[in-house]
């Protein structure tokens, strides 16, 4: 009795976790018949007018863009892709065939520098559209999306705007359609006969592949099935045995997204679900998706030397036990540094004040700041006059990525959260990654981590978990970063590219080599990435990583792992700090787990 009511709350628990995937594939296209289909779509997609090299879309951090409709079915599903992209805003252009004139969608798209149009039939025999489109071109990037009959591109003569065709009006036509305006899918086909003088045979422009595709796994040679079985019931597993509240998993294999579902709630009541938009504290995976990153680009430029001490960029260390130590030792984390100072236990009331001043203007909650100069007064000292034991041994530490941080600042005289999101996440186009997430986001979107009752006394929701990076504003070498499942994965093809993504070369290919190979000689170290670990019982990250595997995990239940053997990117994020600390997702492997079932899928194959 007792084992079938156990069953029956098992039963209603799992009906309780809800599953959200951002892969969804329109009916009936589903697994190989999407595939199918999407070749279709690609064999009847053609590129006119692109002259001036403005599909795929490019300088995406300074390209306000808007998706104009009117009669599409499938502008939901254009609309959402385009948006994995870039933030991409939505006009219903109906509104304007009323009562409100055509006139007036000119002047509420004055402040985008491109638009896009998704047109069928009906809207090219309509003149006031045409003439719309022709008003725009001369001021602004247009690009017209048009499913329908060939008969219509004459309607289109006059348009010197890129105009994606496709003769194949469907779901999925409309999504390669608009993967094709970022370059997550190449256009490889020519006008095959002549409808005008303009659109004349063999016409069109040919497209590289330069941004992540979004499809299904048997794109990738998967079956769907074997995917989406094993890593439901292990996210399922860590939901029920309360190792985290919820999760959200991504993988990307051979530049394509195949897999990106989001499991649970932000927290144990089931009151708002995991969604994969959702933003997420990636803790220390900060070290190698900011810091590590800007160190990489400023080793490029020849700006920081691996073998540099730290005393040559930072005058302050100069007098001090640390003045010897490399930049290379310091990312290796065998520079014999202590892992971290203290942090709360050592403030004092005079050090913080429930309102906000010019004396106390470091945020570190709500109702909590810091007065000013605590981390030079205080915070930088400690870590200056810290031990130095063992050197030229394995220990890791957040004081070197901090210590790293403000070398990278001071050679750029740049805050490091201003660096990143000006070199890399925005011309990127990843619309949710930073620090200090509040200040772009409402909380809502941000799962919180750790109920902090004793230090800060609040939940931390959209505050960086990380103690010592919270009494550094939430800006720090080690920890605050926020980022969605997605904007990991473009980052990390782009690592995976050998530093190139959207035909931008962010990091010289041979400094991805560098850095993400091994080597430290006393540890399975990069230069700031973590790796493979070749003591085979340790399994690490998972069992069937291969040796060639790079990333880093975070204290809140986050990783990133990247596989060039098998072209894969996977990305676990979670909240497993809510409501306090607990280690049950490590202890069930949850995280290598998951991965190991994606190389079991992939070894499957179809």
């Amino acid at each position: 009795m007792r084992k079938n009511k156990r069953g029956l709350c098992l039963t209603a628990l799992f009906g309780l976790i809800l599953v959200h995937s951002a892969c969804a594939q329109p009916q009936p296209y589903t697994g190989k018949a999407y595939v199918q289909e999407e070749k279709q779509a690609e064999q009847a997609t053609v590129l006119l007018n692109n002259e001036k090299n403005v599909v795929p879309l490019h300088n995406l951090d300074n390209n306000r863009i808007a998706s104009i409709h009117f009669s599409s079915a499938y502008a939901a599903g254009f609309d959402s892709l385009l948006n994995k992209y870039a933030r991409v805003d939505v006009i219903n252009g109906n509104d304007y065939m009323g009562a409100k004139p055509l006139d007036m969608l000119v002047q509420d798209t004055k402040f985008y520098h491109t638009l896009i149009l998704q047109l069928t039939d009906a809207e090219l025999a309509n003149p006031q559209i045409i003439q719309f489109i022709k008003n725009n071109q001369k001021i602004k990037d247009v690009v017209v999306a048009f499913m329908g009959n060939s008969s219509s591109l004459v309607q289109l003569n006059e348009v010197t705007a890129p105009v994606i065709w496709s003769a194949r009006v469907s779901p999925v036509s409309a999504l390669f359609s608009a993967q094709a305006i970022f370059g997550g899918v190449a256009v490889t086909q020519r006008l095959t006969k002549s409808y005008s003088p303009k659109y004349a045979a063999n016409t069109g422009f040919i497209t590289s592949k330069v941004r992540l595709q979004y499809t299904v796994p048997e794109d990738a040679g998967i079956n769907s099935d074997n995917l989406n079985s094993a890593i439901d019931a292990i996210a399922r597993e860590a939901i029920v045995q309360r190792a985290t509240p919820g999760c959200v998993v991504l993988v990307a294999k051979d530049g394509k997204v195949i897999f990106n579902k989001a499991y649970g709630n932000h927290v144990y009541d089931n009151t708002t679900p995991d969604k994969v938009t959702d933003i997420f504290d990636l803790a220390s995976m900060t070290k190698i998706s900011a810091t590590t990153m800007e160190a990489m680009q400023l080793y490029d430029q020849g700006k920081l030397n691996l073998d540099s001490t730290i005393g040559t960029y930072m005058p302050i260390a100069r007098n001090t036990n640390k003045k010897t130590l490399t930049v290379r030792e310091i990312l290796e984390h065998q520079a014999g540094l202590i892992p971290d100072i203290q942090t709360f236990e050592v403030i004092k009331p005079s050090d913080h004040s429930a309102d906000s001043s010019a004396a106390f203007p470091t945020k570190v909650n709500e109702g909590y700041y810091l007065r000013k100069d605590y981390f030079d007064d205080v915070m930088l000292p400690a870590m200056l006059r810290s031990a130095v034991k063992t050197r030229g041994q394995y220990v890791y530490s957040d004081v070197g990525l901090i210590f790293t941080q403000q070398i990278v600042e001071t050679i750029t005289a740049t805050p490091l959260n201003v660096f990143v999101q000006q070199k890399f996440y925005n011309p990127l186009g990843m619309q949710t990654a930073g620090f200090l997430p509040l200040m772009r986001f409402p909380a809502n979107r941000i799962p919180p981590t750790e109920d902090d009752r004793k230090d800060r006394k609040a939940l931390l929701d959209g505050y960086v978990h990380d103690p010592t990076a919270a009494l550094m504003g939430g800006v720090a070498g080690h920890a605050g970063l926020f980022a969605s499942a997605n904007d990991v994965a473009i980052l990390y093809q782009m690592m995976l590219n050998r530093g190139t993504y959207g035909g931008v070369q962010y990091i010289k290919p041979e400094t991805v080599d560098l850095w993400t190979s091994k080597q430290s000689a006393v540890s399975r170290r990069g230069i700031g990435f973590d790796r493979w670990d070749p003591i085979a019982d340790r399994h690490y990250p998972s069992k069937l990583a291969s040796d060639q595997t790079y990333g880093h995990t975070g204290f809140t239940g986050t990783c990133v792992w990247v596989d060039p053997k098998y072209n894969l990117v996977y990305v676990f994020l979670s909240n497993r700090v809510y409501p306090n600390v607990s280690n049950k997702l490590g202890s069930l492997n949850i995280r290598p787990r998951i991965q190991d079932a994606v190389y079991e899928a992939i070894q499957k194959g179809l």
